[in-house]
């Protein structure tokens, strides 16, 4: 089901073993891992294999990552994906990071715009969750320029000693194969 997905400048490629460095220099990433409040930063590669491992499970699977690459210098410079997919509700939660060298020229603007027309069509959703943890601007003013709007707060985890309090964000698209 979970297919490789071309944008303007994007190739969302489905994750793979091949990229295991990529994956481990990611989420050791301090910019990466500010927001992450449910796991320490990769400190051992193999972290990396079973984060892919997790997203590359045989199909029926309820989750998919695509590393993101820039088409013009064909570098890795994020992942985006959804979990916690959910068939019978037709729901799916969606999760994004991006290098912070790359921020701010859209990039990730492309890629969750081309996700959310696969959750869609493909997937065949009629409820898109975000779960943004409330200091995270950046991905807060993402979520909400493409219709998200908050639905409650959740008391996630204590992590490191603090409690961390996110957005419950959600976008409903109506699905006449849902029903």
């Amino acid at each position: 089901m979970f297919i490789n997905i071309d944008t303007r400048r994007l190739s969302l490629k489905c994750i793979d073993h091949s990229d295991r460095d990529f994956i481990f220099e990611e989420f050791q990433n301090d910019f990466i891992n500010r927001y992450l409040y449910d796991q320490e930063p990769m400190i051992d590669i193999h972290e990396a294999d079973d984060l892919i491992d997790f997203y590359t499970m045989s199909e029926p699977r309820n989750q998919n990552r695509w590393v993101i690459v820039d088409k013009n210098s064909n570098n890795k410079i994020g992942t985006c994906g959804f979990h916690v997919w959910n068939r019978e509700s037709h729901e799916v939660e969606i999760g994004f990071e991006l290098l912070e060298k790359h921020s701010g020229k859209g990039y990730m603007s492309e890629a969750v715009e081309a996700i959310i027309e696969f959750a869609k069509l493909q997937m065949q959703v009629s409820t898109i969750k975000a779960i943004v943890y409330i200091e995270n601007s950046n991905c807060k003013k993402l979520v909400e320029k493409f219709g998200f709007k908050v639905i409650g707060k959740e008391q996630d985890c204590v992590f490191r000693g603090k409690i961390y309090i996110h957005d419950v964000y959600e976008k409903e698209f109506y699905c006449p194969d849902c029903y």
